[in-house]
């Protein structure tokens, strides 16, 4: 069995890495659409929480004032 050349093995590793590289680049593509999905719900659910805020403190405000009466027991 012959000995690989260097260059061989060199050009073998440069493959790899560049099938490497290419999945790194898909995977990354993945990820950076994940968290533009994710931050445009993070976006929406914080929108619905402040109307929902807006909401609550209106009706708190509608709230008559608790203030005990002089002749509460």
């Amino acid at each position: 069995m012959a000995t690989p050349h260097p260059i061989d093995l060199i050009a073998q590793r440069v493959e790899r890495l560049l099938l490497r590289h290419a999945e790194l680049e898909r995977t990354n593509a993945l990820l950076a659409e994940q968290v533009a999905t994710l931050t445009q719900e993070r976006d929406s659910l914080k929108s619905r929480l402040g109307a929902a805020r807006s909401r609550i403190d209106a009706l708190l405000e509608r709230l008559p004032e608790n203030n005990p009466t002089k002749d509460a027991p």
